[in-house]
């Protein structure tokens, strides 16, 4: 019988080495079809950029007779027979931390679905930055790249992630502030009690999140059959079924406990959860995401799933 399901490391070495160059093999690819699918949805209504009161820097224009002088920009006034002054973006503009898991489970890949997990997130993630930075957000990864509004943040977060360390778990969020939009895209294979331990704090900050759980086919109808060896990809434990069969039932049971009591706790913290299989298309996670981060109900299907 024909393998359902592997995970598969293409270079020797320490692990953190091979997965660090599959990773940065994967990254360029995943940009391209990020922008693909970022380009067929509409983008536009979450946009909030205008000039204000502000820190960062929004354009230069002309001088008009009566502002203060203190507003001009001498250098750049300097450059032509013009006076200009220097305008700032609105305070106001929306910070979004993007993050999505790199741990080993999200390299698995079944012949259920169309691509592994680590894949469709990294898609998912960069379409996302993308679409924001259209809209004119500030985009941000926690532990890998600091906010920044620029047209081309997906390029910047995809070389970042090229050249960052693997980590496993949550992410460190010691630099995020309140008031700021948090997503991760992830397996969120953990218990629900040791995921909400961290992320119950961060909603109690301010933060509005959105967790977008990433799932494989063969992990939800566990397909399995006959002797069957699992290995566990984080810590290579094995486990031996003599009927696989036998366990479907109590193993589909339980998973979707899992994801039942993570949905809900979230929920009670007020921020939103959705659920994405890899034999779906990309743009229904991405178009669920956005519409969560426009303040905007998504449509689910297949019983909340994307």
């Amino acid at each position: 019988m024909a393998s359902i399901g592997q995970i598969v490391n293409p270079t020797s070495g320490s692990d953190a080495l091979s997965r660090a160059r599959q990773r940065a093999a994967l990254v360029p690819d995943c940009l391209v079809e990020a922008k693909r699918i970022a380009n067929t949805v509409i983008a536009g209504w979450h946009g909030r950029r205008k000039r204000g009161i502000g820190e960062n820097f929004w354009q230069f224009r002309p001088y008009a007779e009566g502002e203060s002088l203190s507003r001009i920009d001498w250098r750049r006034s300097a450059r032509d027979d013009h006076t200009y002054v220097r305008e700032r973006e609105w305070e106001a503009a929306h910070t979004i931390w993007l993050w999505c898991d790199m741990s080993p489970s999200m390299m698995y890949k079944s012949s259920y679905g169309s691509v592994s997990k680590e894949s469709r997130a990294l898609v998912v993630m960069l379409a996302l930055a993308e679409i924001l930075a259209r809209s004119g957000e500030r985009i941000g990864c926690p532990g890998i790249m600091d906010p920044a509004s620029t047209r081309n943040a997906a390029e910047r977060l995809a070389a970042a992630l090229m050249h960052t360390p693997l980590t496993g778990g949550l992410p460190e969020t010691a630099m995020i502030r309140g008031w700021s939009d948090l997503v991760l895209i992830g397996d969120f294979l953990d218990d629900a009690p040791a995921i909400m331990e961290r992320l119950g704090p961060l909603a109690r900050r301010g933060l509005r999140g959105h967790v977008v759980e990433i799932s494989d086919p063969a992990e939800e109808i566990f397909p399995y059959s006959g002797r069957t060896e699992f290995t566990d990809p984080e810590s290579g434990a094995k486990l031996i079924s003599g009927r696989a069969e036998h366990i479907r039932e109590a193993y589909r049971n339980a998973y979707l406990a899992r994801r039942d009591s993570l949905g809900q706790s979230l929920r009670h913290l007020g921020w939103t959860f959705a659920t994405h299989r890899t034999d779906h298309l990309a743009s229904e996670a991405l178009v669920a995401v956005h519409m969560y981060l426009s303040g905007m109900p998504a449509k689910a299907t297949h019983g909340g799933q994307l």
